[in-house]
């Protein structure tokens, strides 16, 4: 017996007869022999950690525009908070952690420059568009990490737009997203002096909790106790409605109020102008991601300033547009 296989039994002993095993995977798209040491979701997380594009994660906004403090959290650690909350999740339920853990890592991977503006300018230009569902292009095609088909379940479908995922730890992945950016973007907004945690609704203080540790330990703990002995991974009603409370708070006092017109112009100016300029011209050969662009040129586009990151694309417009780029600095 190799090291995989005792991880494998190790599930079994281990494991909630709900969880999802290793040995029970769909599989890949392009079947592969299992590796001596490693079950499939661990393999899946060493390719997403591994791949460019989650390097670039560091360099990406997660809702502060060019930030010049050094704690406002960018999309890379915006996963491995959603991370940390996921594995406590899966592990309270005796879950598969492994799993949770890859799909976590994997799930921003289709993030724009510029966070919700970049992505609803490239929306516009590519109808149909959606990060969640270019995260799996990413690891389908322009990466071919060649991931489980749970994992890319789990990823396509961690945005509430979207499907529940059909195993309970990509439901946990899609929960452990929200936990964590409501949290960290109260801290974060916090900090930049946009609120304070009194403007918070009344729903927020009396339900969730009047501090970012108490908010996170009451929802963590609200789902390990309602999904314990469910098929689906739940919150109670009244964390639920506040948590969706808190959601639309935020979108109005942080995510698109807080955002000045000439901020929003900047950022249209920027984004458009790549991706009308990449759409005709060849992308440079030493910054292509593809090694031959989608037969689209509108996709081929997409896909480069899609996966830039805030800084290069702003060095890239500053190049097509021979002048400097205008200030997307939005708050801090």
């Amino acid at each position: 017996m190799n090291y995989r296989e005792n991880s494998e039994r190790a599930e079994r002993t281990l494991l909630s007869a709900r969880a999802q095993f290793a040995t029970e995977s769909r599989g890949r798209a392009s079947p592969e022999p299992e590796d001596e040491i490693r079950t499939c979701w661990q393999r899946d997380q060493d390719r997403i950690v591994h791949s460019k594009a989650f390097r670039r994660l560091g360099h990406k906004t997660q809702v502060f525009l060019a930030p010049e403090g050094d704690h406002y959290r960018v999309r890379l650690t915006h996963t491995l908070e959603v991370n940390q909350v996921a594995k406590t999740i899966a592990r309270a339920l005796r879950l598969n952690a492994d799993l949770a853990e890859a799909v976590c890592l994997g799930h921003g991977l289709g993030h724009t420059p510029f966070g919700h503006l970049g992505e609803a300018i490239v929306a516009e230009f590519l109808p149909g568009f959606r990060h969640n569902l270019q995260s799996v292009r990413v690891v389908d095609v322009l990466e071919e990490l060649n991931l489980t088909w749970e994992v890319r379940d789990g990823i396509a479908n961690h945005t509430w737009s979207m499907p529940m995922p059909e195993t309970l730890e990509g439901q946990i992945a899609r929960y452990a997203d929200r936990i964590a950016y409501l949290n960290h973007d109260i801290d974060d907004a916090v900090r930049a002096g946009i609120l304070a945690e009194k403007e918070l609704p009344g729903s927020t203080l009396e339900v969730l909790g009047e501090s970012h540790r108490s908010r996170i330990s009451t929802m963590v703990g609200d789902i390990v106790e309602r999904s314990k002995d469910l098929e689906e991974i739940r919150m109670s009603p009244a964390v639920f409605e506040a948590m969706i409370e808190t959601r639309d708070f935020l979108f109005e006092r942080v995510y698109l109020g807080r955002v000045t017109p000439a901020t929003r112009d900047a950022v249209r100016g920027i984004v458009t102008s790549l991706l009308e300029h990449y759409t005709v011209t060849p992308i440079p050969a030493t910054d292509s991601i593809l090694d031959t662009p989608d037969e689209n040129p509108r996709v081929s586009a997409v896909d480069y300033v899609a996966g830039m990151t805030d800084r290069f694309a702003l060095r890239a417009f500053e190049i097509i547009a021979g002048s400097p780029a205008p200030s997307v600095v939005a708050v801090v």
